[in-house]
């Protein structure tokens, strides 16, 4: 259940990147990045990204990334994976479980909160900026309220 919005969002990452002209292809490429997939799996994936099978391969639908269709609620996200929320005077510095940070923090970002400026997320730590230190703390309280 946990490795399915990242095996999502590494499906999108891959195809932004490289043309992936078979199933086999985009099977392949996540394996080397750590993701085993069947066919049936890669299928349902391919069905709910609503990707498009194109003459050079698999794309993501127009108008959009499939992003969204991939992540699960913000709140969802935050109750699985986030460890710990730090305020640091206008900062927030957010610990996740190993490889979970980029997907919580695009969930995140998705809320469009006022009092984020701005994201950035590595492996399992999301840097939010806020405007000012109270933004900070109203943006910690909201997000610890998701913990419980």
């Amino acid at each position: 259940m946990t490795a399915k919005p990242l095996r999502q969002k590494a499906i999108l990452e891959l195809l932004g990147r490289q043309s992936v002209a078979s199933q086999e292809d985009m099977q392949r490429a996540l394996g080397k990045r750590g993701f085993k997939a069947g066919q049936a799996t890669l299928s349902r994936d391919i069905h709910e990204l609503g990707l498009v099978k194109t003459p050079t391969g698999y794309a993501a639908p127009q108008g959009g990334n499939g992003l969204d269709a991939a992540l699960p609620s913000a709140s969802r996200l935050v109750r699985e994976f986030v460890l710990e929320v730090r305020p640091a005077q206008n900062l927030l510095v957010i610990k996740t479980t190993i490889g979970s940070a980029q997907p919580v923090a695009a969930a995140l970002d998705g809320e469009d909160w006022p009092e984020a400026v701005g994201t950035v997320a590595g492996d399992d730590t999301i840097l939010i900026v806020s405007p000012d230190k109270k933004a900070a703390h109203k943006l910690a309280a909201r997000i610890e309220g998701m913990l419980a």
